[in-house]
């Protein structure tokens, strides 16, 4: 079976890769580069032992995302391409909109032009906004985003369910992510973002290395133990296995269904 990765150079999709290629999956990979390394395809290779297909592409341009599908016949999708820093898209929401959601739209025609028909998307728990109870879960709203970022998400979640609706072939899972966190055990992979990190854990790891002085924590009021907010963290290998036993899942032809991606467990900065 040979699945197609949107995004697949970055954090959380070059560990899916690795999880998708060690399961006996082909693997295509399809990745413009803006918040990633080429030489992260490479570790790829070298640390599953398996040979990938990749393309150097932004996956909005219809035209140069087409022919791959013709070409390489990808039997599903996970998309993980698309902007995902919170604070960016407040100060430039056009260019959240614009990108991540022509992105997803030129990914959809190009999958219903060639009839893949399973996808699995990249989504984010920011669509809960600030949570109506604790532990979250899929039940909750989740049209209540208090930012751009979590919008365009909001968005497209529901393209995707309008696309269900109108093509009953059509097989999707909604993956809402709370926060990865850790690195690929080989020491070869993790999150090494280009400019200023977005997450906590690279910030920590530039101070450990000398990179910078100090790491600063925002927030000191919140209502918990120590003052600091609290995350549900999720390790990136397990969130690539998450990915892996969705895929697994649309092929029961399950049509349209919506998983969080988390431990349940909240732990403060």
């Amino acid at each position: 079976m040979k699945i197609l990765l949107t995004g697949g150079a970055g954090y959380i999709g070059s560990h899916t890769a690795i999880e998708l290629l060690t399961s006996g999956y082909e693997v295509v990979i399809v990745d413009n580069l803006r918040n990633s390394k080429l030489s992260v395809v490479d570790r790829i290779s070298e640390i599953s032992g398996k040979a990938l297909s990749f393309y150097e592409l932004d996956v909005a341009d219809y035209a140069a995302l087409e022919p791959v599908f013709k070409q390489e016949q990808p039997d599903a999708v996970i998309h993980f391409a698309g902007l995902k820093a919170v604070g960016e898209s407040v100060a430039n929401p056009l260019l959240y909109y614009q990108l991540n959601l022509l992105t997803s739209m030129s990914l959809c025609r190009a999958m219903a032009d060639n009839k893949v028909t399973s996808l699995v998307f990249s989504s984010s728990a920011t669509v809960y906004g600030e949570p109506e109870r604790i532990p979250l879960d899929e039940s909750c709203d989740a049209t209540k985003a208090t930012n751009p970022y979590g919008r365009t998400k909001i968005i497209i979640e529901q393209m995707l369910r309008d696309l269900c609706d109108a093509n009953p072939e059509f097989n999707v899972a909604l993956l809402r992510y709370f926060n990865p966190a850790g690195a690929h055990p080989s020491g070869r992979l993790g999150e090494d973002p280009k400019g200023v990190p977005n997450n906590l854990v690279p910030f920590l790891t530039q101070v450990a290395v000398g990179l910078r002085d100090e790491l600063v924590i925002n927030g000191d009021d919140y209502p918990t133990e120590d003052g600091t907010c609290v995350r549900d963290y999720i390790h990136v290998q397990d969130l690539a296995r998450g990915h892996v036993a969705a895929l697994r899942k649309l092929q029961s032809s399950c049509n349209l269904v919506t998983y969080n991606l988390g431990t349940g467990t909240g732990h403060s900065v």
